[in-house]
């Protein structure tokens, strides 16, 4: 292992503003001691593959201290290591080693809500109405003669009502499952706690924070009805997902708690950053958590979202570089992560859905800014559909019949039989099982064959970080004309420039006028472009 530190690759405070950033799902990412689950100790023997890979900077799921309920989105301490997944002195050398090649650590942070087996909460449901325990969480007396209805009408992102009576009779809130119950953000105790929390981590040399459900912590004063009955169940979830304005999303208070927290951030030294998983009615309401005063990023939902069609893409890329270009600060770019299922799979899966996610793929590492990874995208991983029920574990799955499982099968290393490398020599344990065809997607089947997906992302990233046309983070694109349904834009510096060619047209498109391609996620034939490919290009 390595034991000597070293700077991170990028030493400036602003790395973050056009780095590539690697999620791990720390649970399906590597397995060192062979009990079918990924620890941190997994994580650490793989740094070299990531450091290869070109990434600048790795984001870890929970680890913390949890019952794993909702995949350790369920915190039961936020100063620890949960067992299965280590220690504290697994963290520490994690982190040394992967400062020592460079990478940069960032860490999930669950500040909506806790687990119900939190401290808190146990001395909260001991306590009683009334109590100062209780003023840590959102409880509230119930409606009807006996108080036998919840308090308002609000839903759980899980499905059921966002309410459960305990057994004295009050209703305690949970936007998501009933053992994570929200906090009261307007509670100081809870408002320290929490800065204490982030100091904890920053002592221990992490660079950064991905704040969950980070428009959430505020609820209107009053806690009003929605009024869901007069929606359909259609729009019922997509206000669920935050994307209205909602008595529970987005309130205005909530950026207090942000001013709060960016001196902390800015009074250590290295440039440690914090990203807003945020949904917003508007994108001009998401760029208000970006800014020197508040957050530094908040990830473009939109761009993961858009449809396969220039028109879609380009509005998306449009608004969100218009944006930034507001609040002074770079777009944060996504395809896929841990909650939504794997982009190869919503492009059409199978041959079409590889070809569009490896294009998809090159369009974002085109343009300006920071680029969220989700691990096992730059094998080309699909969505595993077919899991059979009792082996799902996410939450939502018993209420809505929707599981995130699928996109969190362990990620294939190597070998020819399932769980393909993902613990020691020998284990055949995974906490979820992979699939047959994944044999031929594995680290090891895909490394040093040119025209595979893994050494596509190499190359691209390894061009990202050379080629000085696409070292910026402003928006210094330019569209160029093109034919329909084809996508291309430039970027350059000085007389150098990089052109980004998508062709979305269901036709191979003319690329004349340009040398040999840098990277393409197709092979071209002469001049032409495939059908759902991209390439990066230089003019002669």
């Amino acid at each position: 292992m390595i034991s000597a530190a070293a700077p991170p690759r990028t030493a400036d405070d602003d790395w973050w503003r056009a780095a590539v950033v690697y999620q791990v799902y720390v649970r399906s990412f590597a397995d060192s001691d062979g009990d079918g689950t990924g620890d941190l100790q997994g994580i650490r023997q793989r740094l070299p593959y990531l450091r290869d890979l070109g990434v600048d900077a790795l984001w870890l799921t929970p680890f913390y201290t949890s019952p794993m309920v909702d995949g350790g989105y369920d915190v039961a301490d936020y100063r620890d290591v949960d067992p299965m997944f280590g220690t504290l002195t697994d963290f520490d050398a994690m982190i040394s080693d992967a400062h020592a090649l460079g990478l940069r650590i960032i860490v999930d942070l669950v500040p909506n809500h806790t687990s119900s087996a939190h401290p808190w909460f146990a001395a909260a449901l001991a306590a009683g109405p009334g109590s100062p325990e209780r003023a840590r969480y959102l409880f509230a007396a119930g409606q009807g003669a006996h108080g036998e209805l919840p308090p308002n009408d609000w839903e759980s992102i899980f499905g059921g009502p966002a309410w459960t009576r305990v057994a004295d009779g009050e209703w305690y809130l949970h936007l998501f499952d009933p053992t994570q119950p929200d906090l009261n953000w307007r509670h100081r105790e809870v408002r320290a706690e929490f800065e204490d929390v982030l100091r904890f981590w920053l002592d221990r040399g992490v660079d950064g924070f991905r704040i969950d459900v980070a428009h959430g912590m505020i609820k209107a004063e009053g806690l009003p009805d929605v009024g869901f009955s007069t929606l359909t169940t259609g729009q019922r979830q997509v206000e669920l997902l935050g994307k209205g304005r909602l008595p529970y999303f987005d309130q205005d208070e909530v950026h207090e708690i942000y001013r709060a927290w960016r001196p902390i951030l800015d009074s250590y030294p290295g440039g440690r950053m914090a990203v807003a998983e945020a949904w917003a009615e508007t994108p001009q309401r998401l760029a208000r958590y970006i800014g020197p005063d508040e957050l530094h990023q908040a990830f473009s939902f939109d761009f993961l979202d858009a449809t396969w069609s220039a028109e879609s893409f380009r509005k998306v890329i449009d608004t969100a570089l218009a944006e930034s270009t507001v609040v002074g600060a770079p777009t944060t770019w996504v395809l896929s992560n841990h909650d939504k299922q794997r982009h190869v799979t919503r492009y059409g899966d199978g041959t079409q859905g590889l070809r569009r996610a490896r294009a998809a793929s090159l369009l974002m590492l085109a343009l300006p800014g920071c680029a969220y990874l989700y691990q096992g995208e730059e094998l080309g991983l699909p969505e595993v559909l077919d899991l059979p029920d009792e082996l799902r574990q996410d939450p939502a799955f018993l209420r809505t019949g929707e599981s995130r499982d699928g996109c969190r099968v362990p990620i294939p290393w190597s070998g020819e039989l399932a769980p393909y490398g993902f613990g020691p020599a020998g284990s055949d344990l995974s906490w979820l099982p992979a699939p047959a065809t994944w044999r031929a997607l594995s680290v090891a089947a895909q490394t040093g064959v040119p025209d595979s997906t893994l050494e596509l992302y190499r190359a691209a990233l390894r061009i990202r970080h050379e080629h000085p046309a696409l070292a910026g983070d402003a928006g210094d694109v330019t569209w160029l004309e093109s034919g329909p349904g084809v996508l291309a834009f430039s970027r350059s510096a000085g007389t150098t420039v990089l052109t980004c060619v998508l062709n979305l047209s269901g036709a191979p498109a003319l690329i004349d006028g340009y040398g040999e391609p840098l990277v393409a996620s197709a092979a071209l034939t002469g001049h032409l472009l495939p059908v759902d490919a991209a390439a990066w290009l230089e003019r002669r």
